[in-house]
């Protein structure tokens, strides 16, 4: 037996198999697609990396050298 919530509309969902659900994980194409609109009007983002944070590659020297590391 198969139970989920529609992450869009969060309307449970419960059946024997996957195949009683053609738009798995959501409930139906209306969610289906409310969750594709959300997607392409970039409502939903993947953090990349903190950008107030420098990098070890965030030095002024020249690409591929290390900096000078004693007298």
């Amino acid at each position: 037996m198969i139970q989920a919530r529609c992450p869009i509309c969060e309307r449970p969902m419960s059946g024997e198999s996957a195949a009683e659900f053609p738009h798995l994980p959501f409930c139906s194409e209306r969610c289906r697609r409310i969750d594709l609109g959300r997607w392409l009007g970039e409502k939903y983002r993947i953090q990349g990396p903190d950008s107030s944070v420098p990098s070890a590659d965030a030095d002024d020297g020249p690409p591929g050298l290390l900096p000078p590391t004693g007298p």
